[in-house]
């Protein structure tokens, strides 16, 4: 039976798909009885739509964002 501990060092395997059917159904029987474990993967899942669903450049034109910011720095602006 695998552990809480365990289950946290395969999470990244879990939800990636990379976990060998053996380790596969012990996670899957581990999660069936430990709801703390349950909601850490959904919460895991959760985190990792959210990052999905970030804009690839989150800062449009930060170029722009940080000359404009030196130059308020020496007083330009």
């Amino acid at each position: 039976m695998l552990s809480c501990k365990d289950l946290v060092m395969h999470s990244s395997d879990l939800l990636d798909g990379r976990l060998s059917f053996r380790r596969q159904l012990a996670v899957r029987t581990h999660l069936a009885i430990c709801w703390k474990c349950r909601r850490f993967i959904r919460q895991l899942r959760m985190a990792q739509q959210v990052i999905r669903a970030l804009p690839e450049d989150p800062i449009p034109n930060v170029d722009a964002l940080a000359q404009n910011l030196a130059e308020r720095q020496r007083g330009g602006g």
